[in-house]
């Protein structure tokens, strides 16, 4: 970091160099200068602003033609900005799902077991041996008492949304309304299908930026390059006082009321705009070439 002076970054440095320290947190700028030649692990706390950005990050496990990972975690809706910036660096990205919190807690046994087993085996000097003499407790006990000692500075694991599988998402209109059509109101975010949109993350997104519950949100509808939601009238003013104040990983997304309110039919389906729906019976229209005609945006077009 700038705040720090030379002699503090040189003796961070040594003490990472002698083990004294196992992790180092650094900026851009200060990552730059970083050369530790044992650096086999790089994480991303955020997203590089550009690709020259991220390989001075991962470059950092390369130092004297060693290798390293570099890791990325990723949350959602960013995801699309990820991958073009990964393609853009020239980097074969492998992406997996964020380990369960059972999973986490089978490798923090794993560790602890590993660590009890070393510290067992390590010679104990006679002062300690005398010392162990007297603890008047069964073995099970004090091997317990071990364990809780090794796990009590691991953090405890959380439980994270499953995302699925990343697949191309389509444009999605909730078919059941969770609130009536007239007396809502209409927003919108600056996230689509282009951006990874979802209803799996949407609506818990809607709910937290706006404190709103999820029987206040009506319609969800996602186009290439935004998302319209309702929201419950008695729920509007609340909502539009706090959407515009984000916080966490999801800051960056843009909540606003829509201007004009957009038109659709309560019985549209997914993926379908209307366009002045034809008689029932009657054939639809299509290209001379046969296809049919690509859905528009709804709402104000851009010039």
């Amino acid at each position: 970091s700038g705040e720090m002076s030379q002699a503090e970054r040189t003796r961070a440095l040594q003490n990472l160099r002698d083990g004294r320290a196992r992790v180092c947190v650094a900026t851009d700028v200060a990552a730059r200068g970083i050369d530790l030649p044992e650096l086999g692990l790089v994480i991303h706390a955020d997203l590089p602003r550009d690709p020259e950005t991220l390989q001075h990050r991962s470059g950092r496990t390369g130092r004297a033609g060693r290798k390293g990972t570099s890791l990325f975690i990723v949350p959602v809706s960013p995801r699309r900005l990820a991958e073009r910036l990964i393609q853009a660096a020239r980097v074969q990205a492998v992406w997996v799902p964020a380990p369960t919190s059972d999973a986490v807690r089978a490798r923090d046994n794993e560790r602890i077991v590993v660590q009890a087993k070393a510290l067992a085996a390590e010679e104990m000097d006679e002062a300690d041996q005398a010392l162990a003499a007297t603890l008047d407790a069964p073995r099970e006990a004090l091997a317990a008492a071990l364990i809780r000692l090794l796990r009590a500075p691991l953090p405890s694991p959380e439980e994270l949304t499953d995302t699925g599988a990343h697949e191309r998402l389509q444009p999605t209109i909730r078919e059941a309304p969770r609130v009536e059509t007239e007396g809502a109101v209409w927003f919108h975010m600056d996230v689509g299908r282009e951006g990874d949109a979802d209803p799996k993350w949407l609506l818990p997104f809607i709910c937290r930026r706006g404190h709103v519950a999820r029987e206040e949100v009506g319609r969800i509808r996602i186009l290439r390059d935004e998302t319209q939601f309702e929201v419950a009238a008695a729920a509007a003013h609340r909502f539009a006082a706090a959407c515009g104040r984000g916080e966490g990983p999801d800051a960056h997304i843009r909540v606003e009321p829509m201007q004009p309110i957009p038109k659709v039919l309560p019985d549209a389906k997914p993926g379908f705009v209307p366009r002045g729906k034809p008689p029932a019976g009657a054939p639809r229209k299509h290209s001379a070439a046969g296809s049919r005609k690509p859905p528009g945006r709804y709402g104000a077009a851009k010039k």
